[in-house]
């Protein structure tokens, strides 16, 4: 693949850029194997609506089209379970968990890898991810299979890390 430039300017980065070197949703760290695509999370509904609304350019428009989005500010309604599963983005600052390069966190990073962005910063994410999974055996220990009332909002941030919460 030849690689594709791409610069960035919404309203939390001006003039970024950086290369995707890899085929979109191809490519990825061994062991790095997301349930779902952004497309899918920003269709089901995940971050209250309230992420990458200035930022649709840099991505595939047809990740936008059946999007949940809200232009102004967040809402739990949004979200596919209905409930708050977010720490506002000064939590994740004061924690260390944000790049320089995504100032959106984690689901920011997740876009542009999955678009074929690959950075010094791949290894901390995915290994942010793996450890996600504990969530995964909380529910599998307390919940019903597919009893999608029980821990929604557990439930909600496994779809925000790009796990099918739905499914367990």
């Amino acid at each position: 693949m030849r690689p594709v430039r791409v610069k960035v300017n919404d309203k939390m980065q001006k003039g970024y850029v950086y290369w995707r070197t890899k085929p979109m949703g191809r490519g990825f760290r061994p062991g790095f194997k997301p349930d779902l695509i952004p497309k899918q999370m920003l269709a089901l509904g995940v971050f209250g609506g309230k992420y990458m609304t200035d930022c649709r350019r840099e991505f595939p428009a047809r990740w936008f089209k059946k999007a949940k989005l809200s232009p102004d500010r967040h809402r739990a309604s949004l979200n596919y379970f209905g409930v708050n599963a977010s720490q506002p983005l000064e939590v994740w600052r004061q924690k260390g968990w944000i790049y320089l390069e995504d100032p959106r966190g984690w689901f920011q990073w997740y876009c542009r890898y999955y678009s074929g962005r690959r950075c010094q910063d791949d290894l901390r994410q995915i290994g942010r991810w793996r450890a996600v999974r504990r969530h995964v055996a909380q529910l599998k220990k307390h919940c019903a299979r597919r009893d999608l009332s029980c821990r929604r909002r557990q439930r909600q941030a496994l779809l925000h890390w790009a796990y099918d919460s739905r499914k367990m």
